[in-house]
């Protein structure tokens, strides 16, 4: 096949995948999230769900390092037609409830679940214990359609 310069054109993927990123407890670390689930998905051939996982996954790693002390975990799961991105922090507590966007719109910050409620299928929170340390898995869903 000739080389166009163009990226291939990828289907999007049928078999289940995961990724998981151990990231510090620096607000920097919110970017290389980014541009990783950016990388993973286009490599997967999820290229229109891109915008949207970027936001989602700014809003979810964001919240974990701000509102904790110690490192956080993004987790990136492919089941075919649903893209799944979560953010596992130490801190136990329910995040608070998300406000209506109408409420937020002039907020610098806040605005974080909100985003979240109103921009993914589905959303929800745990408790969670990792490696003997307790703490919270946030996560929220995509469709393919999304």
């Amino acid at each position: 096949m000739p080389e166009t310069g163009e990226p291939a054109t990828r289907v999007a993927p049928a078999s289940p995948w995961e990724y998981a990123l151990t990231i510090p407890h620096d607000l920097r670390s919110v970017t290389v999230c980014r541009r990783t689930l950016r990388l993973i998905l286009t490599m997967h051939g999820l290229i229109g769900l891109v915008d949207t996982a970027e936001l989602l996954a700014t809003e979810l790693v964001s919240n974990a390092v701000r509102h904790t002390k110690g490192p956080a975990i993004l987790r990136v799961s492919w089941k075919p037609d649903t893209l799944r991105i979560g953010a596992w922090d130490a801190n136990p507590e329910p995040p608070e409830p998300p406000r209506e966007l109408t409420a937020i719109t002039d907020l610098e910050e806040g605005r974080g679940l909100a985003l979240v409620k109103a921009c993914a299928d589905l959303w929800g929170w745990q408790p969670l214990s990792r490696n003997g340390h307790r703490g919270k898995y946030v996560w929220c869903e995509l469709g393919r359609s999304a």
